[in-house]
């Protein structure tokens, strides 16, 4: 299944970084927040990547230009580097489409621009390339195609800490109660479409605007409400907590890490 990934954005609201480089080159570990996506979603069996390009594309181009199988695989080198034998047997190859899409547009402009790519695919995926989950993505799709709807998207906890005020007319408040005890939910991305969802776009449409209210009025989208880990990384702040769990090895997004937690507590609970 092809998963679209929207690379295209400046990044204004963690500028330290994105002044020189695109967010999603933005490094958590030794690889950039993109590569963590993408490897979430091959982890799923997705590896065919369509990612539409904008602001600083060619350093996205240069990166996949120039990066390897054995960049990010354990391996042996001997010959001076001529040979290289790689030792994870899972390493997969990638397919990836690099669309220069425009530096302005937005975020449905650049599905527009990409839906040629798509236009054959019984549904597809779709994505920030900015923020990180431990949703289950079989059972996201298992209901998203079972509900004959055309999109779906992640609804995910408002990462808020404000107090909500209840207040009447008059100004007496009524309840205060933190957003974690509210019904709060809000768009984290993680999108899935069938192609039918070009048919409520036009030329110029902010994705999840008009042509959502469209699929809302139709009765055609979806949320798939998720308790889990989720966090984008907006802020210098976000990339900070980020970097502070990739650092810990504590990545609840990352399949192996998962596994090797579970494989501790196995020996530990034995124990």
């Amino acid at each position: 299944m092809k998963v679209v990934l929207f690379c295209g954005g400046r990044g204004t609201r963690i500028r330290e970084y994105s002044e020189s480089i695109p967010k999603p080159m933005i490094p958590l570990g030794p690889q950039p927040i993109m590569r963590h996506v993408m490897q979430w979603y091959s982890d799923y069996g997705h590896d065919d990547f369509v990612l539409c390009l904008g602001y600083k594309a060619n350093v996205i181009k240069d990166f996949f230009l120039s990066t390897r199988p054995q960049t990010f695989a354990d391996c042996v080198v001997s010959g001076g580097g001529k040979d290289i034998q790689l030792l994870n047997e899972g390493v997969k190859d990638w397919r990836v489409t690099l669309l220069d899409t425009g530096i302005w547009r937005n975020i449905g402009e650049r599905l527009w621009a990409a839906r040629n790519q798509v236009k054959d695919e019984k549904m597809f995926l779709a994505n920030y390339a900015d923020g990180l989950t431990d949703v289950d993505l079989n059972d996201m799709l298992a209901r998203f195609e079972a509900s004959g709807m055309y999109g779906c998207f992640l609804a995910v906890r408002a990462p808020l800490t404000y107090h909500l005020a209840d207040i009447d007319e008059t100004g007496r408040v009524r309840a205060l109660r933190g957003t974690d005890a509210s019904d709060i939910w809000i768009n984290g991305g993680y999108f899935i479409f069938r192609p039918e969802i070009f048919d409520y776009m036009n030329d110029g449409e902010e994705l999840v605007l008009e042509p959502f209210a469209r699929l809302i009025a139709d009765n055609k989208l979806m949320a798939y409400k998720h308790e889990g880990f989720w966090r984008s990384m907006d802020t210098l702040r976000d990339w900070q907590s980020l970097e502070d769990m990739v650092e810990n090895g504590e990545m609840p997004w990352n399949a192996a890490v998962r596994a090797e937690r579970a494989r501790r507590n196995v020996i530990k609970a034995a124990s």
